[in-house]
């Protein structure tokens, strides 16, 4: 990347204060950039870093000021004013990741594509991939090295599908899906039946379906249905090392944090949050833009829009209150027994 700050600025549809012909070629920290980067204002509490940053160009929303509070007072570095700065500073990345990353294309001669399966115009397929008879891959998708794609899945348009992902039998991704490494779609859902004692595996012959611009993160487990669909909705986005267990169903547009596990059947409403390793019970619903704090234990209906935390999850404000007393419990005890004293 070298852009001007007046062609930075119109990049990210911001207002320009300082040098329109300073040049930046790169993109950094607040703390770690250099007079060739440009950097970015995320959280106000970080406002003091503006002035002692040594960025070419800091993108600030747009009502910044300096700490001092003098309204009127310039910022010392070169700034472009914008509605949301880490998204302006999102753009900006995107431009040097288009620049610097190699699209591979066209069928690596170590790789294995049945002659039944279909191939859209322009994929990718890297080194050791296989693809599956009846599979089908949209146009523009990138499949890395040692993918695994089973028979009759279908991964749809513009997807990435990163080294060493499995997508099994049956399976079905949408348009501009993102999986990382090691991430397993389709693995057998997690259902016996015990019989005399013993542990009887029962048949899982459902499949999962990831709906449009869904990204997962790196060693997901997301098991097919018992029978029907395990579903995933349209924008949301999976960190890693999260396990999702058979028939469950997940709306549009959640976020789920690393290392949370949800048991088999419940269902999550759109806009939910899943903070880091919360656990959920199976059978049960997370109402609509629900929020769960990390390291939560849910073991029941979550009405929409409601923030849990806990284990088990109560209401934050609850919870909060709860471990406020825990931290009095000795004083309180020592108050006690010298009442108790009184009283005998």
């Amino acid at each position: 990347m070298r852009l001007t700050l007046k062609e930075l600025s119109r990049l990210v549809s911001g207002e320009l204060e300082g040098d329109e012909k300073h040049v930046v070629t790169g993109a950094a920290g607040l703390r770690e950039a250099g007079p060739a980067d440009v950097s970015f204002l995320g959280n106000m509490k970080y406002g003091s870093l503006v002035a002692a940053t040594e960025a070419g160009c800091v993108l600030v929303p747009r009502d910044f000021r300096p700490a001092n509070g003098e309204s009127a007072r310039p910022l010392r570095t070169n700034c472009i004013r914008v509605d949301h700065p880490q998204w302006a500073f999102a753009q900006i990345l995107s431009v040097i990741e288009q620049e610097t990353k190699e699209r591979p294309s066209g069928v690596h001669p170590s790789a294995w594509v049945h002659p039944a399966a279909r191939l859209g115009a322009g994929v990718s397929v890297g080194p050791f991939t296989v693809v599956e008879k009846g599979a089908r891959i949209g146009e523009g998708t990138v499949l890395g090295a040692q993918v695994y794609v089973g028979p009759r899945a279908q991964v749809g348009k513009n997807c990435l599908i990163y080294p060493q992902v499995v997508v099994r039998e049956d399976c079905v991704l949408g348009a501009e899906v993102i999986v990382h490494s090691g991430t397993v779609i389709g693995s057998d859902g997690y259902g016996f039946a015990t019989v005399g004692g013993e542990h009887r595996k029962i048949p899982q012959i459902g499949n999962v379906v990831i709906e449009d611009n869904v990204e997962i993160g790196a060693n997901v487990a997301i098991d097919r249905a018992t029978v029907g669909q395990t579903r995933i909705g349209e924008g949301t986005k999976i960190d890693n090392l999260v396990q999702i267990a058979h028939n469950v169903q997940i709306g549009r547009r959640c976020l789920i944090v690393a290392q949370v596990g949800i048991s088999g059947s419940t269902r999550v409403g759109k806009g939910a949050v899943l903070a880091g390793q919360v656990g959920i019970a199976g059978h049960i619903t997370i109402g609509d833009g629900a929020v769960i704090a990390a390291q939560s234990g849910v073991m029941g209906d979550v009405a929409p829009g409601e923030t849990l935390f806990g284990t088990p999850a109560r209401s934050h404000r609850r919870q909060m209150k709860l471990h406020g007393y825990i931290g009095r419990l000795p004083e309180m005890f020592e108050a006690l027994k010298k009442l108790q004293k009184k009283v005998e």
